[in-house]
């Protein structure tokens, strides 16, 4: 890892490497959610079981644990299940997730739990003051629904949604499905990002997808894949986060979206969810509170 940040210029002053046995690279899903009230920081820790599919993911489960030790930080058992991709935050008390990786019946997280349940758990733990709730996500992900290729947060009060026109397609039902809820609201501000063409590995489709990007300090990492719909994608998430994120670099896609996930699933080192007065709000940077040092 060293060696290949090395040959891309970047400064390792700025990154602390901690050595932690994990069953996958998904770091997103299982890495702690470190919340902030005032100057204090704390860990969320929820529970990882393996997208509710896959067994082995004990070492992946230890990872939160493991940081809160290393940067000796107070950690709050949740005692439930939730993975860094299946919600998103606005950075002033909104959360976006789907009721088919919450709610469904098919890789249930939380048997038992409801709307309500999660609702409240979200306000409790993120201080989360209301869950926008779309229904289904994108053909290939292996998660059930993961909202981080399908909507997200550019902005307090901007989504940036993925819709296929294509009405032949698996996607074009559900995304414009939800769609239609999103524009229903007057809280926010919509914008849409047409899909690429479908994208395949050893005959299994992919979740490609350009809501995939990952949002770093200055920088926006945004998956293309050769596509058609690759430049307008970019000029849109250039406009939208332009100002203050920074530059977008594209990074590409299909590579990254092997095994059944994508670069923002295995590019996070973390969520944040940062409390400013009385309320809870979202950052997508760590190194907000930690100098300006990644954890990888």
């Amino acid at each position: 890892m060293r060696k290949i940040l090395k040959k891309c210029h970047a400064d390792l002053n700025a990154v602390d490497f901690f050595h932690h046995p994990t069953n996958r690279s998904w770091t997103r899903d299982y890495c702690p959610i470190f919340v902030k009230s005032k100057d204090e920081v704390a860990i969320a820790h929820w529970r990882f079981n393996g997208w509710a599919k896959y067994d082995n993911c004990k070492d992946d489960a230890r990872t939160p644990a493991f940081i809160a030790r290393k940067l000796k930080t107070p950690r709050m058992e949740t005692g439930l299940v939730l993975e860094g991709g299946s919600i998103d935050v606005n950075g002033a008390g909104k959360l976006l997730t789907t009721e088919e990786c919450l709610l469904s019946d098919v890789q249930t997280r939380n048997p038992g739990l409801g709307r309500r349940e999660y609702e409240k758990v979200f306000h409790d733990y993120l201080g989360i003051d209301e869950v926008i709730w779309l229904n289904r996500g994108i053909a290939g992900d292996d998660t059930h629904g993961h909202v981080d290729d399908l909507a997200r947060f550019t902005a307090a009060d901007t989504i940036v949604t993925m819709v296929e026109p294509d009405k032949s397609d698996v996607n074009h039902e559900p995304l414009q499905e939800n769609l239609e809820r999103l524009r229903s609201r007057k809280d926010v501000r919509i914008e849409v990002l047409r899909m690429p063409e479908p994208v395949y590995f050893a005959g299994q489709r992919l979740p490609a997808s350009y809501a995939n990007f990952y949002i770093a300090n200055g920088l926006v990492l945004v998956p293309v894949f050769g596509d058609k719909n690759d430049a307008a994608a970019l000029r849109t998430l250039e406009t939208l986060f332009r100002d203050p994120r920074g530059d977008r670099n594209p990074v590409p896609g299909p590579g990254s979206g092997s095994g059944d996930a994508a670069l923002h699933d295995a590019a996070a080192a973390c969520v944040m969810a940062v409390r400013w007065l009385s309320r809870f709000c979202a950052a997508t940077e760590p190194r907000q509170l930690w100098s300006r040092r990644q954890v990888v």
